[in-house]
């Protein structure tokens, strides 16, 4: 069976809290492993985007409203739908691992460190259709 799930690939989230958000696969681990032995995968998302910007808005305005929640979570693979879309995020791959679930402050600072990621992604005009919630 092909590996659909690769890093930088874009899915989409079916069950659960984030149900209809967009996601990164960080981390694909097809085996499972002993604590969740079933495939899933380690991901980042956008739980709130970015809200619709004018030219006619203060600085400040728009600072706030080009803000990202950003979250981290490990998703079953039958929560998952593949999209063809992959994102390429250099520094997402190495800033999230199974370690940073453990620790609640861990997690914080790798959610803290993909909101900056994702931030600076959207601020440069690259891949706008990510940071647009889905319409459905």
């Amino acid at each position: 069976m092909p590996k659909v799930y690769k890093p930088g690939k874009v899915a989409i989230v079916l069950q659960g809290r984030q149900a209809g958000k967009k996601v990164v696969v960080i981390k694909q681990l097809d085996e499972g492993t002993k604590e969740r032995p079933y495939p899933h995968a380690i991901v980042a998302g956008i739980e709130r985007y970015p809200r619709k910007v004018t030219r006619t808005m203060g600085a400040k305005k728009l600072q706030r409203r080009s803000r990202v929640k950003p979250f981290i979570k490990v998703i079953n693979y039958s929560h998952l739908f593949p999209t063809r879309y992959a994102l390429e995020l250099e520094g997402l791959k190495n800033s999230v691992t199974a370690d940073h679930f453990k620790e609640p402050s861990q997690r914080d600072d790798a959610r803290k460190n993909i909101k900056k990621l994702f931030e600076e992604r959207y601020q440069t005009g690259k891949n706008k259709w990510f940071f647009q919630a889905l319409r459905f």
